[in-house]
């Protein structure tokens, strides 16, 4: 049997993986085989509720409470992938945070909380865990259609994540030599809680479904099989890409 597109015997961490896409994606892994360490910082009955699936299905996956905007924090994942994971074969990055409003009504506060885990984070993070990647490893960082596109309420978030997609880009081209593969996964429109966060959010995926190709919004387990895809040994050879997931809908526009 072809194992080349499986995760059997990998380790991962999942930065903002009890929750949407995140969720899926550690989910999907620990399924697939891997060893996973889901991330999260709030949410504690999200975390339990994932944990208690994994359970039901027997799956090798932990959670770790673990604020990545501190160095706190960040000090008790790594030590929790040490213990959980021994070694890393990738990390997927998921955690994202942001505030929905007009550009003039943001202030440096709103900056300095939406860069500080959507960039700063995924910077500390990557460098505190490169001496854990084994060779060969997988680096993904989720991004969405605001980093190259004008979408309402959404510059900071957007921002931010045209500012992660080029650290990536930068990150994969340095650490392609030593093994270490950086791309980045944008998802369409998907139905996740943040969502419910956004001026209209329920009307615009109702235009992003009616708009679609496939009549439909992206669901967190396409992204998901997107990402199981990147960290396989099936993407050795892509680097520095960005795989976008939304049904066609970037070639409709508005």
């Amino acid at each position: 049997m072809d194992k080349t597109f499986g995760l059997e015997g990998k380790n991962f961490l999942i930065a903002g993986g009890t929750r949407g896409i995140g969720r899926a994606i550690s989910l999907q892994f620990a399924r697939s085989g891997a060893r996973v360490v889901a991330n999260y910082v709030r949410d504690e009955q999200a975390a339990q509720a994932l944990l208690a699936e994994a359970a039901r299905e027997a799956l090798g996956l932990t959670v770790c409470r673990a604020d990545l905007t501190s160095a706190k924090g960040l000090a008790k994942l790594d030590k929790e992938v040490e213990t959980a994971l021994t070694d890393l074969s990738g990390l997927v990055f998921c955690a994202a945070t942001g505030v929905h409003r007009s550009f003039e009504g943001m202030t440096d506060r709103h900056f300095d909380w939406t860069f500080s885990l959507n960039v700063r984070a995924f910077f500390d993070l990557a460098l505190l865990l490169l001496p854990r990647f084994r060779e060969s490893a997988s680096i993904v960082v989720l991004s969405s259609q605001g980093a190259r596109q004008v979408v309402p309420s959404y510059s900071l978030v957007g921002a931010s994540k045209a500012a992660l997609e080029s650290l990536a880009r930068h990150m994969a081209v340095e650490l392609a030599p030593r093994g270490i593969r950086v791309n980045i996964l944008s998802p369409g429109a998907v139905r996740t809680g943040a969502w419910s966060a956004m001026p209209d959010g329920e009307a615009r995926l109702a235009g992003a479904a009616r708009r679609s190709p496939l009549e439909r919004l992206t669901s967190p387990e396409e992204a998901a099989l997107a990402a199981q895809f990147l960290c396989s040994d099936a993407a050795r050879g892509i680097v520095g890409h960005t795989l976008v997931v939304d049904g066609g809908m970037s070639l409709i526009g508005e």
